[in-house]
Protein backbone atom coordinates (compact mmCIF):
# COMPACT_ATOMS: atom_id res chain seq x y z
CA UNK A 1 0.00 0.00 0.00
CA UNK A 2 1.41 3.33 -1.02
CA UNK A 3 1.97 6.13 1.47
CA UNK A 4 -0.61 8.30 -0.28
CA UNK A 5 -3.26 5.57 -0.10
CA UNK A 6 -2.52 4.88 3.55
CA UNK A 7 -2.76 8.58 4.46
CA UNK A 8 -6.02 8.85 2.54
CA UNK A 9 -7.48 5.88 4.44
CA UNK A 10 -6.34 7.34 7.76
CA UNK A 11 -7.92 10.69 6.89
CA UNK A 12 -11.13 8.91 5.86
CA UNK A 13 -11.18 6.99 9.12
CA UNK A 14 -10.70 10.15 11.15
CA UNK A 15 -13.48 11.88 9.21
CA UNK A 16 -15.88 8.98 9.77
CA UNK A 17 -15.03 8.96 13.49
CA UNK A 18 -15.63 12.70 13.77
CA UNK A 19 -18.95 12.48 11.92
CA UNK A 20 -20.01 9.59 14.13
CA UNK A 21 -19.05 11.49 17.28
CA UNK A 22 -20.98 14.58 16.18
CA UNK A 23 -24.03 12.49 15.26
CA UNK A 24 -23.90 10.73 18.63
CA UNK A 25 -23.56 14.04 20.47
CA UNK A 26 -26.50 15.57 18.60
CA UNK A 27 -28.66 12.53 19.29
CA UNK A 28 -27.66 12.56 22.96
CA UNK A 29 -28.49 16.26 23.31
CA UNK A 30 -31.83 15.77 21.55
CA UNK A 31 -32.72 12.94 23.92
CA UNK A 32 -31.64 15.04 26.90
CA UNK A 33 -33.75 17.94 25.64
CA UNK A 34 -36.81 15.72 25.22
CA UNK A 35 -36.31 14.26 28.70
CA UNK A 36 -35.93 17.72 30.26
CA UNK A 37 -39.03 19.10 28.54
CA UNK A 38 -41.02 16.01 29.52
CA UNK A 39 -39.93 16.43 33.14
CA UNK A 40 -41.02 20.07 33.15
CA UNK A 41 -44.35 19.20 31.55
CA UNK A 42 -45.01 16.40 34.05
CA UNK A 43 -44.19 18.67 36.99
CA UNK A 44 -46.49 21.41 35.69
CA UNK A 45 -49.33 18.90 35.23
CA UNK A 46 -48.91 17.55 38.76
CA UNK A 47 -48.77 21.02 40.28
CA UNK A 48 -51.82 22.16 38.31
CA UNK A 49 -53.82 19.19 39.60
CA UNK A 50 -52.60 19.91 43.12
CA UNK A 51 -53.77 23.52 42.90
CA UNK A 52 -57.19 22.49 41.59
CA UNK A 53 -57.56 20.16 44.57
CA UNK A 54 -56.46 22.89 46.94
CA UNK A 55 -59.03 25.26 45.47
CA UNK A 56 -61.72 22.74 46.44
CA UNK A 57 -60.31 22.34 49.95
CA UNK A 58 -59.81 26.04 50.60
CA UNK A 59 -63.22 26.76 52.09
CA UNK A 60 -63.30 23.60 54.20
CA UNK A 61 -59.94 23.88 55.95
CA UNK A 62 -59.15 26.40 58.73
CA UNK A 63 -56.93 29.29 57.69
CA UNK A 64 -54.20 28.43 60.16
CA UNK A 65 -53.86 25.02 58.52
CA UNK A 66 -53.59 26.20 54.94
CA UNK A 67 -51.79 29.51 55.23
CA UNK A 68 -48.39 27.96 54.65
CA UNK A 69 -49.30 25.11 52.32
CA UNK A 70 -52.05 26.08 49.90
CA UNK A 71 -50.09 27.91 47.24
CA UNK A 72 -47.09 26.47 45.49
CA UNK A 73 -43.83 27.18 47.24
CA UNK A 74 -41.82 30.07 45.86
CA UNK A 75 -38.88 27.72 45.40
CA UNK A 76 -40.91 25.44 43.13
CA UNK A 77 -42.18 28.31 41.00
CA UNK A 78 -38.65 29.66 40.73
CA UNK A 79 -37.28 26.26 39.73
CA UNK A 80 -39.90 25.75 37.03
CA UNK A 81 -39.42 29.29 35.75
CA UNK A 82 -35.64 28.89 35.57
CA UNK A 83 -35.87 25.55 33.76
CA UNK A 84 -38.41 26.88 31.29
CA UNK A 85 -36.28 29.97 30.65
CA UNK A 86 -33.27 27.73 30.02
CA UNK A 87 -35.24 25.63 27.54
CA UNK A 88 -36.51 28.77 25.81
CA UNK A 89 -33.00 30.21 25.53
CA UNK A 90 -31.65 26.96 24.07
CA UNK A 91 -34.49 26.13 21.69
CA UNK A 92 -35.87 29.57 20.92
CA UNK A 93 -39.15 31.24 21.81
CA UNK A 94 -40.74 29.92 18.59
CA UNK A 95 -40.15 26.24 19.41
CA UNK A 96 -43.53 24.48 19.54
CA UNK A 97 -42.64 22.46 22.64
CA UNK A 98 -41.49 25.58 24.44
CA UNK A 99 -44.69 27.43 23.50
CA UNK A 100 -46.83 24.54 24.78
CA UNK A 101 -44.92 24.47 28.06
CA UNK A 102 -45.18 28.25 28.43
CA UNK A 103 -48.95 28.02 28.04
CA UNK A 104 -49.22 25.32 30.70
CA UNK A 105 -46.89 27.18 33.02
CA UNK A 106 -48.81 30.44 32.51
CA UNK A 107 -52.04 28.69 33.48
CA UNK A 108 -50.32 27.28 36.55
CA UNK A 109 -49.11 30.74 37.55
CA UNK A 110 -52.55 32.29 37.10
CA UNK A 111 -54.10 29.57 39.26
CA UNK A 112 -51.50 30.04 41.96
CA UNK A 113 -51.97 33.81 41.89
CA UNK A 114 -55.75 33.49 42.19
CA UNK A 115 -55.56 31.11 45.13
CA UNK A 116 -53.01 33.40 46.79
CA UNK A 117 -55.45 36.29 46.41
CA UNK A 118 -58.34 34.21 47.72
CA UNK A 119 -56.28 33.14 50.72
CA UNK A 120 -55.37 36.76 51.42
CA UNK A 121 -59.04 37.79 51.41
CA UNK A 122 -60.30 34.84 53.44
CA UNK A 123 -57.52 34.55 55.99
CA UNK A 124 -55.95 37.98 56.16
CA UNK A 125 -52.56 36.95 54.79
CA UNK A 126 -50.47 39.68 53.19
CA UNK A 127 -48.46 38.21 50.31
CA UNK A 128 -46.16 40.41 48.24
CA UNK A 129 -46.83 39.61 44.60
CA UNK A 130 -45.40 40.83 41.31
CA UNK A 131 -47.03 40.24 37.94
CA UNK A 132 -44.34 40.72 35.31
CA UNK A 133 -45.23 40.98 31.62
CA UNK A 134 -42.46 40.77 29.04
CA UNK A 135 -42.09 40.25 25.31
CA UNK A 136 -39.76 38.22 23.09
CA UNK A 137 -40.97 39.93 19.92
CA UNK A 138 -38.10 42.42 19.82
CA UNK A 139 -40.23 45.27 21.14
CA UNK A 140 -38.93 45.26 24.71
CA UNK A 141 -35.32 46.34 24.95
CA UNK A 142 -35.31 46.41 28.75
CA UNK A 143 -37.08 43.10 29.38
CA UNK A 144 -33.85 41.14 29.89
CA UNK A 145 -32.59 43.63 32.48
CA UNK A 146 -35.97 43.66 34.20
CA UNK A 147 -35.98 39.87 34.33
CA UNK A 148 -32.51 39.78 35.89
CA UNK A 149 -33.57 42.38 38.48
CA UNK A 150 -36.65 40.38 39.43
CA UNK A 151 -34.58 37.21 39.70
CA UNK A 152 -32.28 39.02 42.12
CA UNK A 153 -35.21 40.24 44.22
CA UNK A 154 -36.78 36.79 44.22
CA UNK A 155 -33.52 35.23 45.41
CA UNK A 156 -32.99 37.95 48.02
CA UNK A 157 -36.56 37.83 49.36
CA UNK A 158 -37.60 34.14 49.20
CA UNK A 159 -41.30 34.71 49.99
CA UNK A 160 -41.70 37.31 47.24
CA UNK A 161 -44.02 35.78 44.64
CA UNK A 162 -43.08 36.69 41.07
CA UNK A 163 -45.33 35.62 38.20
CA UNK A 164 -43.82 36.09 34.73
CA UNK A 165 -45.92 36.13 31.57
CA UNK A 166 -45.16 36.48 27.88
CA UNK A 167 -47.47 39.36 26.96
CA UNK A 168 -47.84 38.10 23.37
CA UNK A 169 -48.50 34.44 24.19
CA UNK A 170 -51.58 33.23 22.29
CA UNK A 171 -53.53 31.95 25.28
CA UNK A 172 -57.13 32.92 25.96
CA UNK A 173 -56.86 32.75 29.75
CA UNK A 174 -53.77 34.96 29.70
CA UNK A 175 -55.44 37.54 27.46
CA UNK A 176 -58.38 37.65 29.88
CA UNK A 177 -55.97 37.89 32.81
CA UNK A 178 -54.27 40.87 31.16
CA UNK A 179 -57.64 42.59 30.74
CA UNK A 180 -58.77 41.80 34.30
CA UNK A 181 -55.54 43.11 35.80
CA UNK A 182 -55.77 46.20 33.53
CA UNK A 183 -52.24 45.66 32.27
CA UNK A 184 -51.08 47.74 29.32
CA UNK A 185 -47.83 48.60 27.57
CA UNK A 186 -45.22 49.77 27.17
CA UNK A 187 -43.31 46.70 28.23
CA UNK A 188 -41.93 45.57 30.57
CA UNK A 189 -45.06 46.00 32.65
CA UNK A 190 -45.43 45.22 36.34
CA UNK A 191 -48.34 44.90 38.75
CA UNK A 192 -46.86 45.05 42.25
CA UNK A 193 -49.49 44.29 44.88
CA UNK A 194 -52.08 45.85 42.57
CA UNK A 195 -49.99 48.89 41.62
CA UNK A 196 -49.15 49.28 37.93
CA UNK A 197 -45.68 50.24 36.78
CA UNK A 198 -44.18 50.33 33.28
CA UNK A 199 -40.62 50.38 32.03
CA UNK A 200 -37.34 49.59 33.74
CA UNK A 201 -34.45 51.88 34.61
CA UNK A 202 -32.66 50.32 37.57
CA UNK A 203 -32.98 47.81 40.39
CA UNK A 204 -33.27 50.62 42.94
CA UNK A 205 -36.11 52.23 40.99
CA UNK A 206 -37.92 48.89 40.81
CA UNK A 207 -37.53 48.35 44.56
CA UNK A 208 -39.04 51.77 45.17
CA UNK A 209 -42.24 50.63 43.47
CA UNK A 210 -42.96 48.17 46.28
CA UNK A 211 -45.17 49.31 49.16
CA UNK A 212 -43.14 50.77 52.00
CA UNK A 213 -41.84 47.98 54.22
CA UNK A 214 -43.13 45.21 51.93
CA UNK A 215 -39.73 43.76 51.10
CA UNK A 216 -38.56 44.17 54.70
CA UNK A 217 -41.56 42.18 55.94
CA UNK A 218 -40.87 39.58 53.28
CA UNK A 219 -37.36 39.16 54.64
CA UNK A 220 -38.64 38.93 58.19
CA UNK A 221 -41.17 36.29 57.22
CA UNK A 222 -38.57 34.18 55.47
CA UNK A 223 -36.23 34.47 58.45
CA UNK A 224 -38.81 32.95 60.78
CA UNK A 225 -39.24 29.85 58.63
Amino acid sequence: MSLVTRNALIALGITIALVGTVAFAINYLDQARIAELSTIEDQISIDALSLETQFSLLEAVPCDSIASSTTLSGELLTDLDNRLSYAENRLGSDDLQVIRLKKKYSLLEIRDYLITRRLALACGTKPVTVLYFYSNAGDCGDCDKAGYALSYLRDTYPTLRVYSFDYNLDLGALKTFIVVTKTQGPLPAFVINGKHFNGFTSLADLENQFPKGALASTTATSTKR
